[in-house]
């Protein structure tokens, strides 16, 4: 991931990047158009994608829309590369770890200016938000998730454990549930799964806090104290037995989705992005119920939020930011695409597209769908500021060295928040 994001700052230095072909609200082209158009993904999505440049190509028979795919990492070396040669491709697929510095650098297009094309009006405020930087829409989000509990009610009933009240339980709530499942599991199964291994658990409990992470100008503001109480309560949940040992935990951590405790059954709650939900029951084989955050009918405001699974942006220098803008609302807004890609790129930020959607979908994906409307969300996180794109990176090890005794829950803070600004600030 380190490698990812100095090739992006490097290229992004290189790169004059500003505003390029004009204004995406001018007309379209009578005369034959060529767009070029990135994505990242396995073999299953660039089908499903090339259907929908088709069926687009047959709509707009002068439009030519060429495809550029490949995997996570060639991806983002390529995109940097072709960033820093004023060579990009019109239509971008962004990632939101990504986005901050791509956008602030010039090298996107603000989709403000391409409302002639492009409409936004199926997509919720707290959606389009997570594709703001600095007060302008640079990326519109292709999928949402959230973050939620994924209990494994097989397990619950064979332990005669009655499925908590999500609508009220507190995290003492989920320490309990979960220390009575430990114990009834006699060391082969947990009650938790434990978190602290990427950016969404560590941003629910700060929000529920009522604190953030980043401020608007992208400085690490968080309060030590609230970091603290944070890996305090991760560090108890494998002290008390409640989640595994630390050492099990963190090969779990460190291994694939299959080899997690819920996958395996050895845990009967974890944390997990609720789309995460159809791959956790397919590897497991048990029966799985996504339930509401612990916490959130105690907190002021939400700590629940929006993630997007993967944006469209506009490359700020296309030659053809109308044809683009007419392109991205097909991919965003068009029930032909929503048939095609139905959940592959994530369940869909457009409202109106995932309602029509979800009766055509699995058990599964459509419990992940169903459950974002079931959810109140808070005001998107700032967009992870240039520079902190290793910040889960940073917090798994953190949460390691907590975990294994070599760091208290204060230590962790405070070194957690001096290296992510320094990170930050040399960005």
């Amino acid at each position: 991931m380190r490698r990812i994001a100095l090739a992006v700052a490097a290229a992004l230095m290189l790169s004059a990047c500003g505003s390029g072909g004009g204004s995406a609200d001018q007309e379209l082209s009578k005369d034959p158009v060529t767009l070029r158009f990135t994505w990242w993904g396995a073999d299953e999505r660039h089908q499903r994608t090339q259907k929908v440049i088709d069926l687009f190509q047959k709509k707009y028979p002068n439009i030519t829309v060429k495809g550029e795919f490949k995997d996570w990492n060639g991806y983002w070396e390529s995109l940097a590369t072709t960033v820093a040669a004023n060579d990009a491709p019109d239509i971008i697929q962004m990632d939101e770890l990504y986005l901050s510095s791509y956008a602030e650098r010039g090298a996107l297009l603000d989709l403000g200016t391409a409302t002639k094309y492009l409409k936004t009006a199926d997509f919720d405020k707290s959606a389009l938000d997570t594709g703001m930087v600095k007060g302008k829409l640079y990326a519109l989000p292709v999928g949402l998730a959230t973050y939620s509990i994924v209990a494994n009610t097989d397990l619950l009933d064979q332990y005669k454990i009655k499925l908590p009240d999500d609508a009220t339980w507190t995290w003492d709530d989920f320490k309990k549930i979960g220390d009575e499942v430990s114990k009834a599991g006699g060391g082969k199964v947990t009650g938790v799964q434990s978190f602290g291994f990427d950016a969404g658990s560590m941003n629910i409990w700060v929000r529920q806090h009522g604190a953030v992470l980043f401020d608007e100008a992208g400085k690490v503001v968080v309060p030590e104290n609230v970091l603290a109480g944070y890996w305090t309560y991760i560090r108890d949940l494998a002290k008390s037995g409640v989640a595994p040992a630390p050492s099990v935990t963190i090969e779990r951590a460190n291994g694939s989705l299959d080899q997690s405790g819920t996958a395996t059954n050895a845990s009967a709650l974890a944390t997990w992005w609720n789309t995460q939900i159809p791959s956790l029951a397919t590897a497991s084989g048990a029966k799985l119920k996504l339930l509401k955050l612990p916490g959130e009918s105690q907190s002021s405001s939400p700590g629940a939020y929006f993630k997007p699974s993967m944006y469209w942006s506009i490359s700020a220098r296309s030659e053809h930011p109308a044809e683009a803008a007419l392109l991205v609302d097909f991919l965003a807004n068009s029930k032909e695409t929503a048939d095609i890609m139905l959940t592959d790129r994530g369940v869909p930020a457009n409202s109106k597209i995932r309602t029509a959607i979800t009766p055509k979908l699995g058990e599964y994906d459509k419990a992940a769908a169903e459950y974002l409307d079931t959810v109140k969300v808070g005001t998107a996180p700032r967009v992870t500021p240039n520079g902190a794109s290793d910040v889960e990176a940073i917090i798994k090890r953190h949460t390691e060295e907590v975990l294994s005794d070599r760091e208290t829950p204060e230590q962790a803070a405070k070194a957690f928040i001096t290296e992510l600004q320094a990170e930050i600030d040399g960005a």
